[in-house]
This record gives C-alpha cells, sequence and structure tokens, in this order.
C-alpha cells in the first residue's frame, strides 16, 4: 500500500466514523476469510460496514472525530465496524461473536461516549431506528382506530334497532 492509498484509506475512514452512529472495535485472530466475508455481508444488508485496517492508520483516522477516546482499544488484529443507525454495527457484531467465539468484541462508541465490551452488548439489546419507528406508529394509530369504532358505535346501534323494528314488521 503506496502513500496515496493510505492518505485515501484514511481519509474515507475518518468521513465515515465522522457520520457513524456507533462504531465497534474487535479482535478478529483465527477468523477464516469465509467467516469475514460472511460478518461483512451481514453487516452490509443490515446498512454497516467492517474494515479491517492496520492499527496506525486506524488511530490517524480517528483523531478528529468524537470516537477519538477509543484509540487505545486499537491494540494487535482488530477490526473496525460503523453503521450510522446507532444499534445496527453492535447488534450485528454481537450477534456473530455469539457464533464465533475468535471475534471479541473489544469495545466502541456512540458519539463521544465510549464503551466496554457490555456497553457494546447492551446497545446491541436495544431496538433498531426502524422497529422503534414501527412501534410509534402503532401506538399512535391504535388510539386513532379506538375512536374509529366508538364515533362509530352510536350509529351502528340505531341501525340495529331500525333493522329489529324491519325485521319485527315483516314477521308480523
Amino acid at each position: 500500500m503506496d502513500r496515496a492509498e493510505k492518505r485515501e484509506l484514511v481519509t474515507d475512514l475518518n468521513g465515515a466514523v465522522k457520520a457513524a452512529g456507533s462504531v465497534v472495535v474487535a479482535h478478529y485472530a483465527g477468523i477464516t476469510v469465509a467467516q469475514m466475508n460472511d460478518l461483512r455481508t451481514k453487516m452490509r444488508a443490515a446498512g454497516g460496514t467492517v474494515k479491517v485496517a492496520k492499527n496506525r492508520l486506524a488511530k490517524i483516522a480517528l483523531q478528529g472525530t468524537d470516537s477519538e477516546n477509543i484509540i487505545d482499544l486499537f491494540k494487535g488484529q482488530t477490526l473496525i465496524a460503523y453503521s450510522e443507525d446507532p444499534v445496527t454495527a453492535p447488534k450485528v457484531a454481537s450477534d456473530f461473536a455469539k457464533g464465533n467465539d475468535k471475534l471479541i468484541i473489544l469495545g466502541g462508541a456512540m458519539g463521544q461516549t465510549s464503551l466496554d465490551a457490555d456497553g457494546v452488548k447492551a446497545l446491541a439489546s436495544l431496538p433498531s431506528l426502524d422497529e422503534l419507528r414501527a412501534k410509534i406508529v402503532g401506538m399512535i394509530s391504535t388510539p386513532a382506530t379506538r375512536i374509529a369504532q366508538i364515533v362509530n358505535a352510536p350509529a351502528g346501534q340505531v341501525a340495529r334497532v331500525i333493522g329489529a323494528y324491519a325485521r319485527k314488521d315483516e314477521a308480523a
């Protein structure tokens, strides 16, 4: 990798981390290429990204970002996972780590808040933004449905009474 490629990697990673809602740092020693591709595929499908960069370059890329306080985590074979949704990267990384003991989550950051491994796992247990939006829409639409049912109930009762009188007259 020549200087221009390194500079481009640092610039791209810096921009991505600035835009990210959360960042996860993990050791990946012992993971096969197929397993790493599987992790990247799952992360990409969820809306996140996984990068393996030299620790020195990753530390340079993190300078000047909100996640600058996690620079100390970059020791050994590390990867960085990030996503715009604060829950996506931790959730995918934690799910993958459950099935693969070679991926060890070291910690991460959400904005200026640095997280340890337990903090990343706690963040992973939260519902995603899409799930929260769906719940809010459900909570908002339920009262509206109930109001419509209550407003329509008297008219329905009147119609049933009239229908009963009509059947009574037909029978007579």
